[in-house]
């Protein structure tokens, strides 16, 4: 008899179901949760972002300002290695 009952009641709701337009959906109230939920998320993200962004302590130079170590260092890179003096790689 449990299953005449439960049929009885899928019938009461049929004629609500005929007034829906099979051509129309909408994401409803769990569409808008999830979408909720992805929101609050990108905020948090965002907000932790921008504080770690602060943390950052960067001062940008000049074009024209090398300092002397660099300038060094590009000489040494620049120069030419003599034929034969390349260090040899250690064998296995």
């Amino acid at each position: 008899m449990v299953g005449v009952n439960q049929t009885h009641a899928l019938h009461q709701l049929a004629p609500l179901a005929a007034e829906l337009d099979d051509n129309k959906v909408t994401p409803g109230l769990l569409g808008f949760v999830i979408f909720a939920v992805i929101a609050l998320g990108l905020w948090a993200l965002m907000k932790n972002m921008g504080k770690q962004m602060k943390k950052i302590d960067f001062e940008e130079q000049p074009d024209g300002a090398v300092p002397a170590a660099d300038d060094q260092t590009r000489r040494v890179a620049a120069a030419p290695v003599p034929a034969g003096t390349e260090p040899k790689a250690p064998e296995a």
